[in-house]
C-alpha cells in the first residue's frame, strides 16, 4: 500500500511556472514508477507525464512536451512535475499515481495508487 499526497498547486499567470510534488509513503516509493494526470472541468482525465522508478525513462503528452519536466527523488520519496510556460489550457486538477513497474505507462487503469489531487489554475 502506497499513500500519495500532491502539493504545489496554485494560481499563476500564463507564461509562469509551478512545481508540483508528490510525496509517497507506506511502502518503498523508490520501487514505484510515477505518472501525472490532470482533469479539467467538463473533460476526461488525461495523461500528462510519467517517469520510471529510477527516473531513467520519461514520457510526456504531446500537449506538454518541451514545457513540463518530470523527475523523481528516491532519497526524498518524492516525484516532481516542473511546469513551465504555463497556458490557460493547463488549468486542471493534477493527480499523481504510482505503479510498481520498471517502465512507464500512459494508461490510467494500470496505476495502483492515486493521490487526491492539487488544483492548478493558469490565468490569461
Amino acid at each position: 500500500q502506497v499513500q500519495l499526497v500532491e502539493s504545489g498547486g496554485g494560481l499563476v499567470q500564463a507564461g509562469g511556472s509551478l512545481r508540483l510534488a508528490c510525496l509517497g509513503s507506506g511502502r518503498m516509493f523508490k520501487d514505484y514508477s510515477v505518472g501525472w494526470f490532470r482533469q479539467a472541468p467538463g473533460k476526461a482525465r488525461e495523461f500528462v507525464s510519467a517517469t520510471s522508478w529510477g527516473g531513467s525513462s520519461k514520457i510526456y503528452a504531446d500537449s506538454v512536451k518541451g514545457r513540463f519536466a518530470v523527475s523523481k527523488d528516491n532519497g526524498q520519496n518524492t516525484a516532481y512535475l516542473q511546469m513551465n510556460s504555463l497556458k490557460p489550457e493547463d488549468t486542471a486538477v493534477y493527480y499523481c499515481a504510482a505503479i510498481r513497474t520498471t517502465g512507464t505507462t500512459r494508461d490510467a487503469l494500470r496505476y495502483e495508487y492515486w493521490g487526491q489531487g492539487t488544483q492548478v489554475t493558469v490565468s490569461s
